[in-house]
């Protein structure tokens, strides 16, 4: 009978499909094209594949007290979890993972959606999320905007030490390559800073680690760049560009909506834009005893969604992931040759220097006690445990 609903879905999506008007104009979909008439399955696993996160219900109450279910206040939210599972997922598994049912996946799958359970220790579950938005000055249920999500991304990113990633979130449309170089590349500490706590912290809880035992290397970068396309619709001059984001290898998609509805873009065809949708109701999912999480509701089998550009908000944020530093070397080049020189009215800048007149650019670093409304997470424990471990060996 599951087989059976399965192959129901599957029917339900390739008859969505026929109804798209009869073109050659290939789909985009996070940096792959696809062609209708030739390779619609590979299409449909490719939009399967996508981590597909919704409101849920029945979780424990945020906070203790708070809120059980996201529902009607969480969509900005869960487009949050969904871009940046993607971001993990090619970090882990590589772009051209694709997601099967009842097909085993690798551990580090499962590692990825545990980050995402609706479970106060996990670190980028609703309750962090949440919590963490306190700090961005929305209270617990209230909706947020693309820029307040990504600012919420950037803070949690901090405390995880599996995925170790680095989050930049640009200011005022300006995309900094320099501010960018100074946060992904973490260069081993001088010998006069060796032996201070912070580098032991990195020592002990370093992703990578040289001979000397400190963390070094390109730290895997997303990057988030919230944007106004217009006033109270998107201008047209920026449809081109921001369709163009969509075709880069580096695409995360883009999250947006309209007022008070969110959505996660994953592509367009034509002028029609793409996207999943956070809008349905599922109950909590734990994971089993084994660390494996029962994945069918996290994964949208259902018919793609589309909506015209020109009904698109004009607040949105758009998302890249650059695994290595040669991947943004390449983004940098892309979008110098196909956003900004062909374009009369930008959507972003991206200068090679920090500009003068900002306040200067000090990578975040994890804070030494808890951000405002935000729990601390499991790791943060172990870091202060470690600490203490450090101070009694060094006395």
């Amino acid at each position: 009978s599951v087989l059976s609903r399965y192959e129901n879905q599957i029917t339900i999506l390739s008859d969505y499909l026929e109804e798209f008007p009869e073109t050659d104009e290939p789909v985009w979909i996070l940096g792959r094209q696809h062609h209708l008439n030739t390779d619609k399955s590979k299409l449909l696993l490719d939009i399967s594949a996508r981590l597909w996160f919704t409101y849920r219900r029945k979780f424990s109450p945020i906070g203790g007290t708070g809120p059980s279910s996201d529902a009607g206040w969480g969509c900005m939210l869960r487009c949050g979890q969904m871009m940046l599972a993607q971001a993990l997922i090619c970090r882990h598994l590589g772009r051209d993972w694709q997601w099967e049912k009842h097909k085993k996946q690798p551990e580090e799958y499962h590692r990825i959606l545990r980050c995402f359970l609706d479970r106060k220790d996990c670190c980028y579950s609703i309750h962090q999320m949440a919590q963490m938005g306190v700090g961005e000055g929305k209270s617990i249920g209230e909706w947020f905007g693309p820029n307040t999500v990504a600012q919420v991304l950037k803070k949690l990113a901090l405390f995880d030490e599996w995925n170790s990633l680095a989050v930049y979130v640009s200011m005022d449309n300006t995309v900094v390559i320099e501010d960018i170089k100074k946060m992904c590349w973490s260069p081993p500490p001088s010998s006069s800073t060796a032996h201070s706590s912070t580098y032991l912290h990195r020592s002990a809880l370093g992703r990578n680690k040289n001979t000397a035992g400190f963390c070094t290397g390109w730290k895997p970068l997303l990057l988030i760049i919230p944007l106004r396309l217009g006033i109270n619709h998107i201008n047209p001059v920026y449809i081109d560009a921001f369709k163009e984001c969509f075709k880069m290898p580096q695409s995360l998609g883009a999250l947006g909506g309209k007022p008070n509805n969110a959505y996660y873009f994953i592509g367009f065809l034509g002028n029609e834009l793409i996207y999943l949708d956070p809008h349905t109701t599922q109950s909590f999912v734990d994971s089993e005893e084994n660390g494996t999480v029962d994945d069918q509701s996290f994964h949208c089998q259902q018919a793609p969604h589309r909506m015209k550009i020109m009904n698109l908000d004009p607040s949105v944020a758009l998302g890249f992931f650059c695994k290595e530093e040669c991947d943004f070397d390449n983004w940098c080049s892309l979008v110098q040759k196909e956003i900004l020189k062909q374009q009369s009215l930008r959507m972003f800048e991206l200068v090679q220097k920090h500009p003068p007149h900002w306040p200067p650019f000090i990578p975040p670093t994890k804070p030494e006690v808890t951000t405002t409304g935000a729990e601390l997470i499991e790791s943060t424990d172990k870091l202060f445990e470690l600490e203490e471990e450090f101070e009694i060996l060094s006395v």
